[in-house]
């Protein structure tokens, strides 16, 4: 089973690209604090890109923005690539299923 549940903060306000076959998608990057401190008594986090597409990327990118609380639940996938010195790189990101709005930055005006 390849599931993961993440809950965590924006990093920055996300933004909608639109690819060559007309879906809409945007990774975004959540901060995830870690459960304990290191050896200074500091949190410290994890930052973990994940990838939403259609209408989870489009509503994310209407109501987040950075600092806002997400949870996120989808699954892992790697993928790999060349760089310019043809040495293959691989990275690891969350494919989003399911994202929750748990709270905003945003002040309420009076």
């Amino acid at each position: 089973m390849n599931q993961v549940i993440l809950v965590g903060r924006l990093t920055s306000d996300p933004e909608v690209i639109v690819t060559e076959n007309d879906k809409k998608k945007t990774s975004i990057t959540i901060a995830v604090t870690r459960p304990f401190k290191n050896s200074d008594g500091i949190y410290e986090a994890d930052f973990i890109r994940c990838i939403l597409w259609n209408n989870i990327a489009l509503n994310t990118c209407e109501y987040c923005h950075t600092g806002d609380v997400v949870g996120v639940k989808g699954r892992l996938q790697t993928r790999s690539y060349e760089d310019e010195n043809k040495t293959r790189k691989y990275i690891t990101e969350v494919i989003a299923e399911k994202i929750t709005f748990l709270s905003s930055n945003k002040k309420e005006e009076q």
